[in-house]
């Protein structure tokens, strides 16, 4: 398994929690996100300790600032060696190409934020956005796609629809994502591993169904054998 499909969200307040679980995956099956949280109490100590396991990360910090000091962190971030970072599409045209230019195209992957999955109809009427979840949605994955970024973040929910709105050259992350049966949490937006993979997503961010499972390996096994088969029967090759 060369592209691991599954990114493992280390939502930890230490590095200490942080490293026992990696030491209970392997690579081959994974890469790793770390977060704000994580990262406020560890710093880049941990990103490089977790890449010498031989992980890849995401650096997900959302960067959303005026579009010089955006540059700057992205281009701080990259220089970690990191597999990709993040930034938030209502920054905006100047920030979204303030971001691009600061990092190569075909190093540290960039992607960015469309809304986040614990947003409703009702906290868009609250910050005064116009349209519908998934009109907002395709019209900022549409300006990160104008503005050359390499995809986004959004629900598996509105994969399907940006697959066919933006294309294939287009990679699509998806957090909420829960097993069959499992409960959803904070999360207002989730699906399924199979159902993600079925509306066109690439990453897949899964969260405490791996890190709170009893064997996190054999889940992340579990589920990796669940979009393997998804993508067998649509045709793709893992």
């Amino acid at each position: 398994m060369h592209d691991p499909r599954i990114i493992v969200a280390l939502d930890f307040s230490s590095a200490e929690d942080a490293l026992r679980l990696a030491e209970k995956l392997e690579p081959r099956f994974c890469r790793l996100k770390v977060g704000k949280e994580l990262f406020t109490a560890a710093g880049p100590s941990l990103v490089e300790k977790l890449m010498l396991k031989g992980f890849d990360i995401f650096l997900d910090l959302k960067f959303h600032d005026i579009p010089n000091t955006v540059a700057n962190a992205c281009k701080v971030a990259a220089n970690l060696g990191v597999w990709m970072i993040n930034v938030h599409a209502l920054g905006g045209r100047k920030m979204l190409l303030a971001a691009r230019e600061a990092i190569a195209q075909g190093s540290t992957k960039l992607i960015a934020v469309t809304l986040l999955t614990s947003m409703d109809e009702n906290d868009l009427a609250d910050i005064g956005l116009q349209g519908n979840l998934e009109q907002i949605v395709e019209r900022l994955a549409r300006l990160t796609k104008d503005c050359a970024l390499d995809g986004v973040v959004c629900s598996a929910l509105e994969a399907a629809n940006l697959r066919h709105q933006i294309g294939e050259d287009f990679c699509l992350v998806t957090p909420g994502i829960r097993p069959l049966n499992d409960r959803a949490d904070d999360q207002k937006r989730i699906t399924t591993p199979r159902q993600a993979i079925l509306n066109g997503a690439n990453y897949l961010v899964i969260g405490r169904p791996i890190t709170q499972a009893s064997d996190p390996l054999l889940m992340c096994q579990q589920l990796n054998l669940e979009i393997f088969e998804q993508r067998k029967e649509t045709h793709v090759i893992l």
